[in-house]
């Protein structure tokens, strides 16, 4: 469902980087998917959606599992007072949290990378044939370290985000269930 405005934001700043007489000076979001839509037909608009999906899938699964490992384990560990309950666990929970963050990002972002390089090209372009293909030329041209191009930016914006959305869940949960939910 996301993908048309993912999609649109991608091509809203590539189109910037083209020349003059072949950008498209998209009025928005909205003017982007229309655009794309009417000129590239209506499946134009899920472009990158296997990447997009893999790397959702990816990153959560990474964030959850990781940070209810970490926290599991260091909770034991005396660093964070008697089974991690040191300040209502918040300290356990920011640690395990921020270090599944870092691993998370690691693991998708070279799906993010690949989602926005075949979103990048528009109007028929066919400079990928598939996700596996993109992945193949951006390693064979540019050498495997560039699916992480854009990691730190990433990290920063997804880092508060994983800290903040899994303290609140394991916290609600707590108070709702009596468990933790990580």
């Amino acid at each position: 469902i996301g993908t048309p405005s993912e999609l649109a934001l991608v091509r809203m700043g590539n189109d910037k980087k083209l020349p003059v007489e072949q950008r498209r000076n998209y009025k928005g979001v909205g003017d982007a998917i229309s655009t794309i839509a009417k000129d590239e037909g209506y499946p134009a608009l899920f472009t990158g959606a296997p990447a997009t999906v893999l790397r959702a899938c990816l990153l959560s699964a990474c964030a959850m599992g990781i940070t209810s490992e970490i926290k599991m384990r260091l909770s034991g560990s005396g660093f964070f007072g008697e089974d991690g309950k040191m300040f209502g666990g918040l300290p356990l929970l920011f640690v395990a949290t921020l270090v599944s963050s870092f691993a998370a990002n690691t693991v998708a972002n070279p799906f993010d990378v690949v989602k926005s390089r075949m979103q990048s090209t528009g109007e028929g372009a066919t400079q990928y044939n598939s996700m596996l293909d993109c992945f193949l030329q951006i390693i064979g041209k540019e050498g495997v370290f560039k699916l992480w191009s854009g990691f730190l930016p990433a990290f920063l914006k997804l880092a508060p985000y994983t800290v903040i959305s899994l303290t609140l869940t394991d916290k609600i949960t707590k108070i709702v269930t009596g468990k933790e939910a990580l």
